[in-house]
């Protein structure tokens, strides 16, 4: 279904309303292709090509909702959105009002088209199997176009499409002893993509060494974009939503007290501008381009949806209360002097498994998975076996955070549940001068 196509699907729909209703009208829809690998070969391809409609029904504080599938027929597409809105209609009277309900009653138009530049499945695919020749490689591999509609009986037209790719593969060397790979975005460079199984090489050939083992204790420490990527998914678990601040549940309460801080160089915010999100949400307000979270080590804002914003009288400045967008500040260390600065102690390449162990003080704990080693004198002597962590936020975004990364790496989501998912956070490494290992 095409931007016109669903827009005209809307005003049919809107033009049988009754009374005082009102109707929301969302798409969600991709083109992808999807591969998965295993030993370094395709074995399973195919492709995705879905389109869904979802409805909001109000009336008198109250509203229902319900999806359908589209089938691209435009005759069928309509008999079953006109089915929908009717069962909806009889529902509408059993449910009780609403008193966090929220629209933007404003008519308003946007459109986003975001065009990437990405080669057919099967040659970027033919790239990585000449080029991971030997390699114990597993892996998927996502591209096509996202596509986000909204219209409604207010006047609202609003359309989001997007282009990308997302390359998600992992090199085992022997039983837990693996490098993780993460590429993605809307360009596709297939010398980019070499240049980090060359990378990847390297490291297999130090996880060949025998293993070692380290006691438990504070040691000096390199997280790359993926580990830190693992800390800001936790922490999007109830750090920055409006709701969770103002009901006292974040583990961010001391730093949104002004009683904690964390290192002046660190800076989050909520990047809607870098185009793999819509600019808009279901309940049709436009978001800003930039949410800031965190600047020079203090509290900024929070992200507020529609209902958080009823609840609460605030702006509304997000789709939901957890980053889809998220970003973190560049430093000024350079990642080919990262091994030299870190001198001896761990380079840990990936976090897994991780929760809170002191919500108060924002403690963390979780632990490390792949591409981790022990560095002496700068240079990798051994992988690492696996490890328990446990540390704050505030010592290691905080008073013990020596750099940040000049590059970052834009790390997409690789989640296909119901969808490929648009969510991305662009993340720099950072280097720290202790992280407590637990057992």
């Amino acid at each position: 279904m095409k931007q016109d196509d669903f827009f005209a699907l809307a005003s049919d729909l809107s033009a049988g309303l009754h009374g005082d209703e009102v109707l929301l009208c969302q798409l969600e829809g991709e083109d992808s292709d999807m591969v998965r690998l295993n030993h370094g070969r395709i074995r399973q391809a195919g492709s995705v090509r879905q389109r869904g409609l979802g409805l909001t029904l109000i009336s008198a504080g109250r509203q229902v909702e319900g999806g359908c599938d589209l089938s691209g027929d435009t005759a069928d597409d309509r008999a079953r959105a006109r089915d929908l809105l009717a069962r909806l209609r009889e529902r509408l009277p059993h449910v009780p009002e609403d008193p966090y309900l929220n629209i933007s009653r404003e008519p308003s138009r946007s459109e986003r088209v975001t065009e990437g530049e990405l080669p057919p499945a099967d040659e970027a695919l033919g790239t990585l199997t000449a080029a991971s020749e030997g390699l114990d490689l597993v892996g998927i591999w996502a591209s096509g176009s996202l596509v986000t509609g909204l219209a409604s009986s207010l006047g609202h037209r609003h359309w989001h499409e997007s282009q990308s790719f997302n390359l998600d593969f992992s090199c085992h060397q022997d039983r837990d002893k693996a490098v993780k790979v993460s590429l993605g975005g809307h360009t596709w460079d297939p010398e980019v993509l070499r240049q980090r199984l060359e990378a990847v090489r390297r490291d297999l050939a130090v996880m060949a060494r025998p293993a070692r083992t380290i006691p438990p204790g504070r040691y000096r420490a390199y997280l790359a974009p993926a580990a830190v990527g693992e800390i800001m998914d936790l922490l999007a678990w109830g750090g920055f939503g409006l709701k969770d601040h103002r009901t006292a549940q974040t583990p961010l309460l001391k730093l949104a007290r002004g009683e904690r801080r964390l290192d002046p160089r660190v800076a989050l915010a909520e990047e809607q501008g870098r185009g793999l999100m819509p600019g808009f949400t279901a309940e049709g307000f436009l978001l800003p381009e930039r949410v800031s979270l965190v600047n020079g080590g203090t509290w900024q804002g929070c992200l507020a949806d529609a209902r958080s914003a009823a609840e609460y009288d605030a702006a509304v400045n997000a789709a939901g209360e957890q980053p889809e967008s998220l970003t973190m500040a560049a430093g000024d260390l350079s990642t080919e002097t990262i091994i030299e600065r870190l001198g001896t102690g761990l380079y840990v390449g990936n976090l897994w498994y991780l929760n809170y162990s002191d919500r108060n003080e924002c403690r963390i704990t979780g632990m490390t998975r792949f591409g981790t080693f022990w560095v002496e004198d700068g240079e990798r002597v051994a992988p690492v076996n696996v490890m328990r962590f446990d540390d704050s936020l505030y010592h290691l975004l905080g008073d013990r955070l020596e750099a940040i990364t000049r590059e970052r790496e834009l790390i997409l989501s690789a989640d296909t549940y119901g969808g490929r998912s648009s969510a991305s956070a662009l993340l720099p490494g950072v280097l720290v001068s202790g992280i407590e290992l637990a057992l």
